[in-house]
């Protein structure tokens, strides 16, 4: 086996993939593992044992997939340190995790709007905050993971701007007895204590803009009947998290639409998707948070093993599959208590969806209205999907908008086609492909 065969390639060094990974090495795989998160700069290491069977590349972006009958596997593409590199693995584990939901409001791209994984980063990372004039919008834990991390940094939230409908409550009732005994309870109340004890929190939001010519000045609501325009300079956007489903659509997993947490999923069990020899794992594969994301990679690790006719250990497979199913508990309640409304999903004609081809939501209800039938067409006539991103942040909106046109399940309207690269990758690093 030369030094780019490996019998596991894991996208992504989440709680997920180093499970998988952890796992894979007990059963003496060969694992790389690639993650686009820098260490310091972009490596290519060996585990710290030494001839492990482990390698880490970091800083390092996978942007083909594609199945190599011949050497029976895959052939993955990957941008690392300036230079493309062509990796062989007899399975592929992708453990890309989540991204957040499209929010298309009236001037969200703006300069001052960004998303709560924006604000995230910038604090974790940066250590960057707004010294002022500070406002969060939307639903889901992660808003107010986001605000509570804020405020304990030092900044003064001027308010919490929350979407959640209260119908959502009534329709979440039936699940809350799953929801009561999940042990993340205790931390979601906490935290919701903390950010209500030190920033306002209006809730029933109904309608959202962000006001300014150039960059961020205000931003007006509705709640309650009444209207309020405040001035800010930063407004963060969060209304919960989808799969990341672009390096698997890639490779021809198959996938279907899930109106229950309204997005697309891929079709997967145990780990094992439509095709042979390619895993899922983690939130990639359907939004359940870090813990059950740390045991399905132990899941989809198994599966891996089995399937490459390595003997699991005594008692691992049913042990795992007692802790995912623990770990999930009580995510059907938090789907459906913060279910986005479809005011916030699924715009009106002015609001631009695709920033970075500037198209409207308006532009998209056009098209369906003069015949195209789903998203591809809408993007070659429009171009949205088509800017760096390549969709990541429009593809659903498009999706829902068109859906809610032709009076249809976005299930029918299908996603849009992804093709490689996934990610943007330089004339230059696709010549200087190579073995590492």
């Amino acid at each position: 086996m030369s030094s780019t065969d490996f019998d596991l390639l894991i996208v992504g060094s989440g709680p997920a993939g180093m499970a998988a990974a952890q796992t894979a090495r007990e059963h003496a795989l060969s694992i790389v593992v690639v993650d686009e998160a820098p260490l310091v700069a972009p490596i290519v290491t060996a585990d710290d044992h030494g001839a492990s069977g482990l390698t880490r590349l970091a800083g390092a972006n996978v942007f083909m997939l594609e199945n190599n009958p011949d050497k029976q596997g895959f052939d993955v593409g990957v941008s690392c340190g300036g230079k493309a590199q062509l990796y062989h693995a007899r399975t592929v584990l992708i453990a890309a995790g989540a991204m957040e939901r499209p929010f298309p409001i009236p001037g969200c791209a703006l300069p001052g709007v960004m998303t709560a994984g924006a604000a995230q980063a910038l604090l974790s990372k940066q250590a960057v905050v707004p010294t002022r004039l500070m406002y969060l919008a939307g639903t889901g834990p992660l808003l107010y993971e986001v605000a509570a991390r804020h405020i304990r940094a030092g900044v003064a939230i001027e308010a919490v701007l929350d979407i959640t409908p209260r119908s959502n409550l009534l329709a979440s009732l039936r699940y809350l007895p799953d929801f009561l005994i999940n042990h993340t309870v205790r931390d979601s109340l906490s935290l919701l204590r903390e950010v209500r004890n030190l920033t306002p929190i209006v809730r029933g939001v109904t309608s959202l803009e962000a006001l300014g010519e150039g960059s961020l000045s205000g931003v007006r609501w509705s709640a309650g009947g009444q209207t309020f325009e405040r001035p800010a300079q930063t407004l963060v956007l969060h209304q919960g998290m989808v799969p990341q489903i672009h390096l698997a659509m890639s490779a021809g997993v198959q996938h279907s639409w899930r109106p229950e947490r309204l997005a697309f999923e891929p079709d997967q069990l145990g780990g094992r998707t439509s095709v042979r020899g390619l895993y899922l794992a983690g939130d990639c594969a359907g939004i359940a948070g870090a813990d059950a994301a740390q045991r399905s990679g132990v899941v989809a690790a198994i599966a891996i093993c089995e399937d490459l006719g390595v003997a699991v250990k005594a008692g691992l497979k049913a042990t795992a599959a007692q802790a995912l199913n623990k770990a999930t508990r009580g995510r059907r309640f938090l789907d459906t208590f913060f279910r986005p409304p479809d005011a916030f999903r699924i715009p009106s004609d002015d609001v631009m969806i695709c920033s970075c081809e500037n198209v409207t939501a308006g532009e998209i209800r056009a098209l369906t209205k003069r015949g195209a039938q789903g998203p591809n067409q809408a993007k070659a006539f429009s171009r949205a999907g088509m800017g760096p991103c390549q969709g990541r942040l429009c593809g659903l909106t498009v999706c829902e908008i068109m859906a809610e046109t032709r009076g249809c399940s976005p299930g029918e309207i299908g996603h849009m086609r992804i093709r490689a690269p996934i990610k943007p990758i330089t004339v230059a690093e696709m010549a200087s492909m190579g073995s590492p």
